[in-house]
């Protein structure tokens, strides 16, 4: 008798064991939804990308352009190999089907969502660096100036990384992707801003003549409209100003809301963590629901108590029914 209950405890004590495995290696055997994070070797892009990763409802595949940014989001997030495809969206063409049925990497079918997390990087002009440090001495005798005026340096982009050919192009060809693989759910990070021409952001890129490569937000808008008539379901986040502060699940407030409304407040930023934990949340609480929406953090006073998790805030925000409205802004956005 003694020996049939032994038999049974070690045989139950050792499925449990198998299971507990299975949850944390997210193992062949476990339903889970395959989702691709585009620009996950980014800066937000890789917490959303190691979020998903560590996640047992998710199988998380990384998509990057390089073998460079492959290294270099194994370093960020200490994945496998085989959890990246190194493959340019932008070279695929889906045009020549009779030519090429399948002209993305194999690896990727199957994926039922889609996290698009890339975006243009300004790179800092060093010219204006030199500049701005020559003012220095003047500017200290002056009571009224700062040492370094952060308005003289100048920001540009890449050659052939501007925001129309990463931001628009490159986004198009991400949800035509999505598009031919059948992917049923597209989450898009973009910025908020997005209704005022005139936003600073838009400036980047430009010379004094207001010539350029800029528009980033105009850029992004417009690809937020290909994806809204794609016919999938999406769901499009608007972050303020991204900030990465060690952690502020016990500290930040998230606040959603549509249509640049949180401009008005005179803090507007938000942590990539939050950011990546609202993407995560859209996987799991959309029911099948499109959204746009802006997001933002408040700071919580002391002694105020601890704040909803992003799948109560979004879940919570869905119920009122509000999305952004695309018929708002100027002409040409």
């Amino acid at each position: 008798m003694m020996r049939s209950i032994a038999l049974l405890l070690f045989a139950l004590t050792s499925q449990v064991q198998v299971e507990a495995f299975q949850m944390q290696m997210n193992m062949p055997g476990m339903v889970s939804k395959k989702v691709i994070v585009t620009g996950a070797a980014g800066r937000t892009g890789s917490i959303v990308f190691s979020l998903l990763n560590k996640d047992p409802r998710f199988d998380a595949v990384g998509l990057v352009r390089s073998e460079a940014s492959a290294k270099k989001l194994i370093a960020k997030t200490y994945c496998n190999l085989e959890e990246i495809v190194v493959s340019d969206v932008t070279q695929m063409e889906f045009e020549k089907e009779a030519e090429n049925p399948h002209p993305w990497p194999y690896a990727l079918d199957g994926a039922e969502a889609m996290v698009i997390c890339t975006s243009a990087v300004p790179q800092i002009s060093k010219v204006s660096i030199i500049k701005a440090m020559l003012k220095i001495p003047m500017n200290i005798l002056s009571p009224k100036k700062k040492a370094i005026n952060f308005r003289d340096l100048q920001f540009k982009y890449k050659p052939g990384q501007y925001p129309e050919m990463v931001d628009y192009v490159g986004q198009k060809k991400q949800i035509d992707l999505a598009k031919k693989m059948g992917v049923k759910h597209v989450v898009l990070v973009s910025s908020m801003g997005g209704l005022d021409k005139n936003n600073f952001l838009n400036q980047i890129g430009k010379d004094k003549n207001g010539e350029g490569h800029g528009d980033i937000l105009i850029w992004k808008r417009k690809a937020e409209r290909y994806l809204c008539l794609s016919g999938l379901q999406y769901t499009i986040l608007h972050p303020g100003g991204l900030i990465d502060p060690p952690s502020t699940s016990k500290t930040m407030e998230l606040i959603l809301d549509v249509d640049d409304k949180l401009m008005q407040n005179e803090k507007k930023s938000i942590a990539r963590t939050d950011v990546a934990n609202l993407c995560i949340a859209a996987l799991t609480e959309s029911g099948g629901q499109s959204v746009s929406f802006d997001c933002i953090g408040r700071q919580l006073d002391e002694g105020e108590e601890s704040v909803s998790s992003a799948e109560e805030t979004l879940k919570a925000f869905l119920k009122e029914g509000k999305t952004c409205d695309y018929a708002l802004g100027p002409k040409g956005m």
